[in-house]
């Protein structure tokens, strides 16, 4: 271990390291709040600027974050959010969490990521250590990022460090935060390893180090196409068993009971997330410059793609079966991608509606976390909508209302009492109900 590495790590073990973190969302911000409770100080980085003085005031813009935590670590100096990229030389571990998103030709968008290096790589300082947390294919560290870096002169793994350590975050998840995940981690070289072990250790409670940065690439990209998969098989299965009259729900309550061999995952209106509609397009983009088809993979995507259609079908036969739905209302029930969190990332919910209006229905929606319809980048043309208060004489008014998010603090039985009928794409309605229409 050379000097550089020896003063980065008597610096991460004396919590006297500095830490920036750039891209201030769903994943910067825990994890700079996680740092600061651990008695390291945070020099957040954001393009907004609205954010960062808004996390500078002691604010929350984050539904599922606390305010007072932030507040605490403003008061206490710990925290401090910032625009200007020309401060990336201050921080000694640099901490990348910024969009990994799909092209329009669904292949990897590494433009955030390669834009955050060409920023990092201007102002780069001996002894630093660059973490990429942002979820990408493996190779990404060494093929990229690296490569960029060294356009500063400097030499990774002598000069400054490279790891990876992906994100692992599940935004209002009450039993798993930043600190009780277990980390994964990966050098560009076995110092580099070492550094970013030595930094993670100080604040969560497990670390998982791995041989590679490559290997930890492929850890989270593995995790989250296991979940892609099987989330497709049962979605799968439920369009197999509806012709057959079995409900899916019924089938698996009924398998959750084997306390061996088998895993539940729930079919609904496709998927959504910031990883599981993005990661396993970017292991198959990966396998083919291999010459390799995933056709196990791709398949999966193609199923969980053609969910909302399903849910427009469901929707069409239940309002009277006809071609044209220009006639009709309907009321959507949630346009979070999961269940009392106010992110819409990839939400099937997006899809839903504008297949339901390109069809010629009228959409409207109803979200207690959102008050108004986030613009998205992936349906960048739908029109402007707000949310609709629910009562009895809103939930009549519409020819079908459509549970995509069930958010607990909707009233069903409210919906069940008024509406005309209710298509479930969730499985939380009684299924024998007379107005309730499984999806």
């Amino acid at each position: 271990m050379n000097s550089n590495a020896q003063s980065l790590r008597q610096l991460i073990t004396e919590r006297e390291a500095r830490v920036g973190i750039i891209g201030l969302g769903y994943v910067g911000v825990p994890l700079a709040l996680t740092f600061c409770e651990s008695g390291f100080r945070v020099l957040g980085f954001d393009v907004d600027p609205a954010k960062a003085e808004q996390l500078n005031t002691g604010q929350s813009y984050i539904e599922h974050i606390d305010g007072g935590r932030i507040e605490d670590a403003v008061s206490q100096g710990r925290f401090e959010a910032t625009t200007d990229t020309d401060r990336l030389a201050e921080p000694d571990v640099i901490i990348i969490c910024v969009p990994t998103p799909l092209d329009s030709a669904r292949e990897p968008d590494m433009s955030y990521v390669r834009k955050t290096a060409e920023s990092i790589a201007g102002r780069l300082r001996q002894g630093q250590l660059v973490v990429l947390e942002s979820t990408t294919y493996p190779g990404t560290c060494r093929e990229l990022l690296q490569p960029i870096l060294e356009t500063s002169g400097l030499e990774a793994g002598s000069d400054f460090f490279i790891a990876y350590s992906p994100e692992r975050e599940d935004p209002g998840n009450p039993e798993f935060g930043t600190r009780t995940i277990p980390k994964v981690v990966g050098g560009l070289d076995p110092v580099a390893g070492d550094l970013a072990e030595a930094l993670y250790e100080k604040v969560v409670v497990e670390i998982v180090r791995v041989s590679s940065t490559d290997t930890a690439e492929a850890t989270k990209l593995l995790e989250n196409v296991f979940r892609a998969v099987n989330i497709a098989l049962v979605n799968e299965l439920k369009l197999v068993f509806e012709p057959m009259g079995i409900d899916i729900w019924e089938v698996l309550d009924a398998a959750a009971t084997k306390p061996f061999g088998f895993m539940r995952f729930n079919p609904g209106p496709g998927w959504g997330g910031h990883c599981i509609p993005i990661d396993p397009f970017y292991l198959t983009w990966k396998a083919r410059q291999h010459g390799l088809t995933p056709r196990f993979i791709e398949l999966a995507g193609q199923v969980n793609i053609e969910m909302p259609r399903h849910v427009v079908d469901r929707v069409r036969q239940a309002t009277g079966g006809g071609e044209t739905l220009s006639d009709k209302r309907v009321l959507l029930l949630g346009i979070a991608y999961k269940p009392n969190v106010a992110d819409p990332r990839e939400s099937p919910a997006f899809e839903i509606l504008e297949l339901l209006e390109a069809g010629g229905a009228t959409v409207d929606y109803h979200d207690p976390y959102f008050p108004a319809a986030p613009s998205m980048r992936t349906w960048k043309n739908l029109p402007e909508k707000q949310s609709v208060s629910l009562d009895a004489k809103t939930v009549s008014s519409y020819d079908a209302v459509v549970l995509v998010t069930d958010h607990s603090e909707v009233d069903y039985d409210l919906v069940l009492e008024h509406a005309k009928v209710v298509v479930d794409t969730r499985g939380v309605l009684p299924a024998d109900h007379a107005r309730v229409v499984r999806a």
